[in-house]
């Protein structure tokens, strides 16, 4: 297994393939990291989809990783959109530069992500018709809830948001393209798996199971494309059931 450190215009990534296995012809999984957190911590995913022959991409987010810039968290916090929006854009240019570089000459690409990596895969079904497949670890299809709740989060906590209403609803505005849960169509019946746990309070559960109902009827003629995995017991990590449960899903769904 190789794990090669490279830089696709600004964006720094591990390129993880098994030279004796792996060529054009295999398929192709971007794996997207959470909120402060970088490619590097994501390997053991990586792991599991190389032994099942698929080539993975780990990028950095903007703000992330190598890309990291000197702020707090609160700092860091109030661009959260700006990340997820930045990195939407930037799976599409991975996607290009695949198919450029010779790396990729199949249809058979999937997205996955934990936590924000979640959060922009769900902005990204919404735009890519390219994906063929996804897992969504820690998701949220609803952007505008969520955003409108991360920031009575901060108010809460008595932090003063330095936006206006009107750059508020602008940014809402912009986002709500983005939202699944106002778009469900969108979805396109392609094979998706939720996992989440049902103690989330960073990226609540229950926002992300009311997608999830309301997306079956669309599933109906082929409901095994479509599954959530509830861990009851779990808070904001992924258990390894549920990485190896969204590891196994991609593979299989891209064999």
């Amino acid at each position: 297994m190789k794990v090669d450190h490279e830089i696709w215009g600004d964006i720094p990534l591990l390129h993880i393939y098994d030279e004796e296995t792996v060529t054009a012809k295999s398929p192709v999984v971007i794996f997207l990291h959470g909120f402060e957190s970088a490619k590097e911590h994501n390997l053991h995913y990586a792991y599991q989809l190389v032994n099942r022959g698929i080539r993975v991409l780990l990028p950095d987010a903007l703000l992330h990783g190598e890309r990291e810039e000197d702020l707090d968290q609160v700092q860091l916090s109030l661009r959260f959109w700006e990340v997820v929006l930045t990195s939407i854009e930037e799976v599409d240019y991975l996607y290009k530069q695949l198919k450029e570089r010779g790396l990729l000459e199949t249809d058979q690409i999937g997205l996955s992500g934990t936590s924000m990596g979640a959060i922009v895969t769900m902005g990204c079904l919404k735009v890519y018709p390219w994906i063929k497949t996804a897992s969504v670890m820690m998701g949220a299809p609803a952007y505008v809830e969520l955003a409108k709740a991360q920031i009575a989060g901060f108010e809460e906590k008595g932090f003063k948001i330095p936006l206006s209403q009107e750059e508020l609803d602008k940014m809402y505005k912009t986002i709500s393209y983005f939202d699944m849960s106002k778009h469900p169509e969108s979805m396109a019946g392609r094979p998706v798996l939720f996992w989440h746990g049902k103690k989330d309070h960073t990226v609540p559960f229950e926002p992300t199971y009311a997608f999830y109902e309301s997306i079956q009827q669309d599933y109906a003629e082929h409901p095994e494309d479509l599954t959530f995995i509830v861990d009851k017991k779990a808070g904001h990590k992924v258990s390894r059931k549920g990485m190896l449960a969204g590891t196994k899903w991609l593979a299989d769904h891209l064999a």
